[in-house]
């Protein structure tokens, strides 16, 4: 789960960071409020959506005065600003922060991750703040300084100093050091996955601020912190995903033409590279996972027709835990409800796959059926071309 810069800082802030003061503003008239309250000679007007690059596709704008906030709130608000992490359809900017400007020393970058390599929280940070990280690792990787976390014992502060002093800090050792404590204390505390600082600024007062705070939390922990649930905005999410979160599903919108209904996140990504060898693209990720119920499976079906994109649907289901006649009653049960009006192919395997069979075989759709997971899409693929 993501949540927006401003909702960062406000988490940030609960642990002892540093941010500048700001405000969020809906409209117009409650960013000129905003900015008249900060009082502030430089005011910065950031558009706030669930993407990194705001700042270079024309997101955040540098106001020396209240018409000019006013100017660049008219501008931004209702805009679909494109950055390379929303891709070309971009995303509408409902949301502003107004922010207290910043005079700005020099720039770093500090963040948190999961390393899958090592199996443990790594913090790194680089001494070329401002640009995107993947830029900074493909260019000079060598320029990243990472400090892994031995998770018994958490971030220690002689790894904190090592790795402010690394980055070149060092009037500011001692500040940027209790930052990074700080901010290592909120990804463990709030179950994060990602926290970023991009970038981090020394202040021409010495102080050390996150001036962009970049926060994600890993969604199977949410049950845990009500508090972050509570900022989850859903203009910025697919209508799909919303509807398919409500029945525990699995869902991620894609660009293609291929409906997929899987059991089994693995099954899943061989189910979309094996329609993609066949020459298909499929329209999404969907894994119903083990314990699905009819009414799951008919929620499910609904989700993907509702995608006007979707051409035809493969139903790859392998009956372990999940047993091929609730697969079926539910496939059933949603081309009766919606209207099937798409072609449709289905591969059944595993437990009670003989019962799910007759069941579809009974139903009176035009169902086609596969022998293989190879079978279905081929028959598939050839179906929507």
């Amino acid at each position: 789960m993501n949540i927006h810069e401003y909702q960062g800082k406000e988490v940030l802030k609960q642990y002892g960071v540093v941010v500048p003061n700001g405000k969020v503003a809906y409209n117009v008239d409650e960013a000129v409020a905003a900015a008249e309250e900060l009082g502030s000679p430089v005011v910065v007007v950031k558009a706030q959506i669930h993407a990194g690059g705001r700042g270079k596709a024309g997101g955040v704008k540098v106001a020396k005065s209240v018409d000019e906030v006013r100017a660049y709130a008219q501008e931004l608000l209702g805009k679909v600003l494109v950055t390379h992490q929303t891709g070309p359809e971009g995303k509408e900017i409902k949301r502003l922060l107004i922010e207290q400007g910043c005079d700005i020393r020099k720039e770093y970058y500090v963040g948190l991750v999961v390393d899958r390599a090592t199996g443990r929280v790594v913090m790194m940070a680089s001494e070329e703040g401002g640009t995107e990280i993947e830029e900074v690792a493909a260019k000079t990787p060598e320029k990243i300084i990472k400090e892994i976390v031995d998770p018994a014992i958490g971030l220690q502060t002689f790894q904190a100093r090592r790795l402010a002093y690394a980055i070149n800090i060092p009037n500011e050792l001692v500040k940027a050091a209790k930052l990074m404590m700080s901010l290592y204390q909120a990804f463990v505390d709030k179950d994060c996955s990602i926290a970023e600082i991009n970038p981090l600024v020394v202040t021409g007062e010495g102080d050390v601020m996150a001036l962009d705070a970049k926060l994600n939390f890993d969604s199977n922990a949410l049950f845990r912190h009500k508090d972050i649930q509570a900022l989850r905005d859903f203009d910025e999410e697919d209508e799909k995903e919303i509807e398919a979160s409500k029945y525990d599903l699995s869902y991620i919108a894609l660009d293609g033409n291929i409906g997929c209904m899987v059991n089994g996140a693995g099954l899943a990504m061989a189910t979309m590279d094996i329609i993609k060898y066949y020459g298909g693209e499929p329209a999404n990720f969907l894994d119903v996972g083990g314990g699905a119920t009819t009414e799951k499976v008919t929620e499910a079906f609904k989700i993907i027709l509702s995608d006007e994109n979707v051409k035809g649907i493969f139903v790859n289901i392998f009956g372990g835990i999940m047993r091929c006649d609730v697969i079926a009653n539910g496939v059933v049960e949603a081309a009766k409800e919606v209207g099937l009006d798409r072609p449709l192919v289905v591969r059944l395997e595993g437990t009670n796959v003989e019962i799910g069979k007759r069941i579809l075989n009974e139903s009176g759709l035009n169902i086609v059926s596969a022998d293989s997971m190879a079978d279905g899409a081929q028959k598939i693929v050839a179906l929507v071309q």
